[in-house]
């Protein structure tokens, strides 16, 4: 098969054009830090917690080194070790789970919501035991995770919010409910960072005083351990070029809102639209629900058991794609001592062969979605 000419390639994700528009903002960001020479935490992340505590509104945000250190140093700080069990999800990236077992913790993975793909909360509730430290539940996606069913359960609550930075729900927004909310700005998210980096967000001062101390190895004092921690601290750089991003929040998740509202209009007119289950028979393709609250569109994530052939067809035509994700979390070899088997999770495991994740990206222009939505409607004619 020939190669799609250059001009009709859609990546999946592109940078380009967000930063060419902020170029001159970024150097002189970056200047600064150089100039100052405070390479490491400083005033430039104090700035940067400040932004993030507003964004999200609480009272403390902590930067640490990447989302997977926020979790990290949450479920530390909340003291989750070995004897402890977590209640999380098997749909979501590794370091949800790995997070847990690192600490000597057992993951208890329940199963998602078949239609929001969060984790299912009367079947979290229904698993809290007399081990139970914390629940992690992930706001997959870019849409909130319903809570309410166990925020009176008498465990933590650590919210995974690294696809979900200025997502709400019930007025409440992501990484503001629980004990502990966690964020990543890998460079692919709402606000990436020119980097890894990640921040963790609470109301609790005594949780963010622990945090604090457990990104600079446990230290409340130089050369005084109070505890044993680890080197999750945020690079000044890395937090001047989130301080330029920031504002800019509202309007990029905006975008992608409009986005997602043109797939689903191109699509519902092309007939192709229909339910998960005919979905799963190859008859259609399923939307990603967006239930109540606001949703920020982190991935635009469809469903068909014709997945792997669909994104062969885009391939081809030169639209990227991603899969978000291909092995559920209790079906990975880093996870075999807990015994899980094939089927115990119906719902993350139909998911995981389904799921298709389109660009999405703020900067995505018109004519590159309609090219996207086009040859997604072709695909199924064409069938």
């Amino acid at each position: 098969m020939s190669e799609p000419p250059p001009g009709s390639r859609v990546p999946f994700f592109d940078l380009t054009a967000q930063h060419a528009a902020l170029r001159d903002e970024l150097l002189a960001a970056m200047a600064r830090v150089l100039d100052s020479s405070r390479f490491i935490l400083g005033d430039e992340v104090e700035a940067c917690e400040r932004d993030v505590a507003r964004a999200v509104g609480v009272a403390h945000a902590v930067g640490v080194s990447s989302g997977t250190d926020a979790l990290l140093a949450s479920l530390m700080a909340l003291g989750v070790g070995p004897g402890d069990e977590v209640i999380t999800t098997p749909l979501s990236f590794i370091a949800t789970a790995s997070a847990i077992a690192r600490l000597g913790a057992r993951p208890v993975f329940v199963d998602v919501e078949p239609d929001t793909l969060c984790l299912d909360p009367a079947s979290a509730r229904a698993a809290i035991g007399p081990a139970t430290r914390a629940i992690v539940p992930v706001h997959l996606f870019g849409r909130c995770a319903a809570l309410d069913a166990y925020l009176d359960a008498g465990v933590s609550i650590v919210e995974d919010a690294a696809q979900a930075l200025g997502a709400s729900l019930d007025g409440a927004r992501a990484g503001s409910r629980g004990e502990l909310g966690c964020f990543s700005f890998f460079p692919t998210k709402n606000v990436g960072a020119l980097g890894d980096a990640g921040m963790v967000t609470t109301d609790d001062p005594e949780l963010a005083r622990k945090v604090r101390e457990l990104r600079s190895q446990g230290q409340r004092e130089r050369h005084h351990a109070a505890r044993l921690g680890g080197n999750f601290r945020l690079d000044a750089l890395q937090a001047a070029a989130l301080r330029v991003k920031l504002p800019h929040l509202a309007r990029w998740n905006d975008a992608r809102r409009a986005h997602a509202r043109a797939y689903r209009a191109h699509l519902d007119r092309a007939g192709i639209v229909t339910s998960l289950e005919a979905a799963g028979r190859g008859q259609g393709l399923a939307l990603p629900d967006e239930g109540r609250g606001e949703h920020v569109f982190h991935q635009f994530v469809v469903r068909t058991s014709l997945r792997d052939e669909l994104r062969a067809a885009l391939s081809a035509r030169g639209i990227g794609t991603e899969i978000y994700y291909p092995l559920p979390l209790h079906l990975h070899g880093a996870f075999a001592s807990l015994g899980h088997r094939v089927g115990e999770f119906p719902n993350a495991e139909a998911a995981a062969r389904e799921v298709l994740a389109l660009p999405i990206y703020p900067e995505l222009p018109g004519e590159a979605l309609a090219r996207v939505s086009d040859a997604v409607v072709e695909f199924f004619e064409r069938r």
